[in-house]
Formats: C-alpha cells, sequence, structure tokens
C-alpha cells in the first residue's frame, strides 16, 4: 500500500494513483489543457476538456445498450446488465473480507473497500484508529493519556496537539496567512487555498467509476460512493437512525440537543451547522463563488448553481409515482404530492387554517398582521402579495395580456377576463 502523506499525497483517479499538485502546478496544468483537444474516435468531434468528451460518449452508448427484461431499464454494458439482475434476485455473490458484508455487484464491492482503505496505513494499538501520516499517529496518544501538553497563551486553552494549537491561536489573532493569487481569499490552512484553486481551475480529478461524475475533493468521491452503495456506516445512538456521512450525523445530534455551537461575527446569529454559517457569510458578504458556465450567472451556493443548470438542460429527474409528472426540483415535487394526498402540515396559529405549502400560510398571515412589503414604485401603494403587485403595475402600463378568443376584447386581469366569458355564454 501507498503511504499518502501531506507532501507527497496521491489520490485515486480512474484506477491510476496520481499526485496531487501544488496550486502553481494546478494552474499550469489547466494553462496546458486549455490548448489540447479531446476528440471523439467514433465521430471525430473535438471538446477542450475530457469531462466534456466522457459525457458526449453517453451520446454514442445510448445506440448501443441492454435492456433488463424485468423492469426494462437500459444498461451500456452486458456485464452490467448481469450485475443488475442481481437486484431483483437479491443476489449477493460478493463478501469483503474485513467487514464481511456481502454485496450484490463487483463494482461496488470494489467502492465499498476505499472505505476500509483509505490509505491509512498508520493504526493505534489502543483504539485502533487509523491515520495517513505517521506524525499523527504519534500526537494520538495523547488523546487516550488525556494529556494536554500545549497551552493557549490567550485564553489559557489546553490542546493535545501543537498542530491544534497553531490553528486554534488563529482564532485569536485572525490571521489568514494563505492567499489565492487570483482573486485575493485569504485562508488559514494551506490544504483550504489548495482546494480553493479547484474553484478557479475548474479542476475535478476525482472520477467515480460507475457513473463517472466527478468531483474536486477525494472525499467528496468517497462519500458519493455511498449513493451506490447505499451504505450508511453512522448511526444515531438515541434513535438509531443512518447516516451515509458522519457530519450528518453530527447535524442530527444539533437537531435533537437544539445545540448552535456557531456564531456569526457580524450579527451573532448562531447555527447548528457549520456549512449554514458559511452561507450565511455569504449575506454579509455578497460573495458569489459558483458561476454558471453556460450564461455565467453566480451564486452564493452550490446547491442553487445546480438547480440552475436544469434551467438550460431542461433536467427533470424529480417524478411523481401517481401521476408520472415531473419536476426539475425536489421541493416542488414534493408540494405536489400533497394535490394527491390532500395533506395540509401548516397551520395558521391564529385561525387555524390549513395551507398545503409554507409560502401560502406566510401570504395567509399577512391577513392578520395586516403587513403589506411589497410597494409601487410608481404611486407607492402598498400590497401584501407580490402577485398583486405585478396585477395592479398594468393600471400604470396600460398593459392587458389576457385576451377573449371569442371577441377579442382585452383585460387587465384573468379574473376579469373570465367574468367576460360568461356573457358569450348567455348568449
Amino acid at each position: 500500500m501507498e503511504v499518502v502523506t501531506e507532501e507527497n499525497e496521491t489520490h485515486l483517479v480512474s484506477g491510476q494513483y496520481v499526485k496531487e499538485s501544488s496550486s502553481d502546478e494546478i494552474l499550469q496544468i489547466q494553462t496546458d489543457m486549455e490548448e489540447k483537444h479531446f476528440t471523439c474516435d467514433i465521430c471525430e468531434e473535438e471538446f477542450s476538456a475530457m469531462s466534456h468528451l466522457k459525457k458526449h460518449f453517453l451520446c454514442h452508448k445510448k445506440q448501443n445498450l441492454y435492456s433488463c427484461n424485468i423492469c426494462s431499464e437500459e444498461l451500456s454494458q452486458r456485464s452490467h446488465l448481469n450485475s443488475h439482475y442481481h437486484a431483483h434476485t437479491n443476489e449477493k455473490p460478493y463478501s469483503y473480507d474485513v467487514c464481511h458484508k456481502q454485496i450484490s455487484q463487483k463494482c461496488n464491492f470494489k467502492v465499498h473497500g476505499l472505505t476500509h482503505a483509505e490509505e491509512n496505513p498508520f493504526s493505534c494499538d489502543v483504539c485502533h484508529k487509523e491515520f495517513s501520516d505517521k506524525s499523527y499517529l504519534n500526537e494520538h496518544p495523547q488523546t487516550h493519556t488525556n494529556e494536554k501538553c500545549y497551552s493557549c497563551d490567550v485564553c489559557h486553552k489546553e490542546f493535545s496537539q501543537k498542530g491544534s494549537l497553531n490553528k486554534h491561536y488563529r482564532t485569536h489573532t485572525h490571521e489568514s496567512p494563505f492567499s489565492c493569487h487570483i482573486c485575493h481569499k485569504q485562508f488559514s490552512e494551506k490544504r483550504n487555498l489548495n482546494r480553493h484553486y479547484r474553484i478557479h481551475t475548474k479542476e475535478k480529478p476525482f472520477s467515480c467509476d460507475v457513473c463517472c461524475k466527478e468531483f474536486s475533493r477525494k472525499s467528496h468521491l468517497i462519500c458519493h460512493y455511498r449513493i451506490h452503495t447505499n451504505e450508511k456506516p453512522y448511526s444515531c445512538e438515541m434513535c438509531h437512525k443512518e447516516f451515509s456521512q458522519k457530519r450528518y450525523l453530527n447535524a442530527h445530534y444539533r437537531t435533537l440537543t437544539n445545540e448552535k455551537c456557531y456564531s456569526c461575527d457580524i450579527c451573532h446569529k448562531e447555527f447548528s451547522k457549520k456549512s449554514s454559517l458559511n452561507r450565511h457569510y455569504r449575506i454579509h458578504t455578497h460573495e458569489k463563488p459558483y458561476s454558471c458556465d453556460v450564461c455565467h450567472k453566480q451564486f452564493s451556493e452550490r446547491l442553487s448553481l445546480n438547480r440552475h443548470y436544469r434551467t438550460h438542460t431542461k433536467e427533470k429527474p424529480f417524478s411523481c409515482d401517481v401521476c408520472r409528472k415531473k419536476f426539475s426540483l425536489k421541493g416542488n415535487l414534493i408540494c405536489h404530492y400533497r394535490i394527491h394526498t390532500n395533506e395540509k402540515p401548516y397551520s395558521c396559529d391564529v385561525c387555524h387554517k390549513n395551507f398545503s405549502q409554507k409560502s401560502t400560510l406566510v401570504s395567509h398571515y399577512r391577513i392578520h398582521t395586516n403587513e403589506k412589503p411589497y410597494s409601487c414604485d410608481v404611486c407607492c401603494k402598498k400590497f401584501s402579495l407580490k402577485s398583486h403587485l405585478n396585477q395592479h403595475y398594468q393600471t400604470h402600463t396600460n398593459e392587458k395580456p389576457y385576451s377573449c378568443d371569442v371577441c377579442c376584447k382585452k383585460f387587465s386581469r384573468k379574473s376579469n377576463l373570465n367574468q367576460h366569458y360568461q356573457t358569450h355564454t348567455s348568449e
């Protein structure tokens, strides 16, 4: 097994180990890659990035698919079809020697091995915890002896590891010695700077062997694999709910204890998740680090960018089991289900009226509070609903977008058009 250190870290990419480059090397590689062309062997179309070529190959694969006789699912290779059949027969022919877990597909058997062998060859004799670097193992025994020989001069907090003390000092000094020479964003740790560079270079050196999805971090790839294996190794001791990632378990614990340990330095708002605090900071900094490759629109959250991409691809991955209607957002699917179930989980505290959507409840509350947050720029008249403001604007613009199909008379409101139709039906 190859030893992975901070100075010479290697990663598994498409079955091969490659060395992680420094920030300068990353930028040089990106510059070189932009000058190359990746050509499709089938139709000879050229691409500027390997990831684009991989996606293009899927167009050719669809021309030669293998179909399952049971569920009609189509797969690109016969071996994948054979493995797919195990899902119907519940056959699990592959058993892992370490944990004796049985797995139905060979590809999942390989990726499951990564969860055991994350290049951590150094093991603690007491608790058997594994480490990627021997120096980490040498400092680890102090956690068992509860020995804390490093003390902060400012707040006198004690630490068992010198590296932890050095990182802690930066909370007092607000020191961020590592700076990105592209956007000048500063970081307290060099590894965070190296990860940040991949935002600029668009580099995603870690690829999933199952679905070819690419990632900028190895940890993200390992977590992604669990989507395919459905592995959830982290379990809540209170309710036994299982999670695929430890951070999800930690966040779950905080929902049970109502603990909010992350605080904003600017407005002092508290959060139970660090990721929520990081997203909140962007309200103050107006930072939008995620950019759309198609229209260059910028977003403060990666999730918002992923949702936005679907406006270009017209992708609707969420489907209703009842009526087969498709949606681009999972939240819209959940709201749609309530049409079938007649569920109305949101209740007004004042009049106890129930609603299927939270946004409808929020709008309803304004009847009781008489709140009117939407104001007309022309006459300053206020409205409780944005839709009412939009209708009001038409009185200034004299716009009449609704037209009668019978007599072509135009109206500014749809409700007025519907009333008008009755004059024709009465005839």
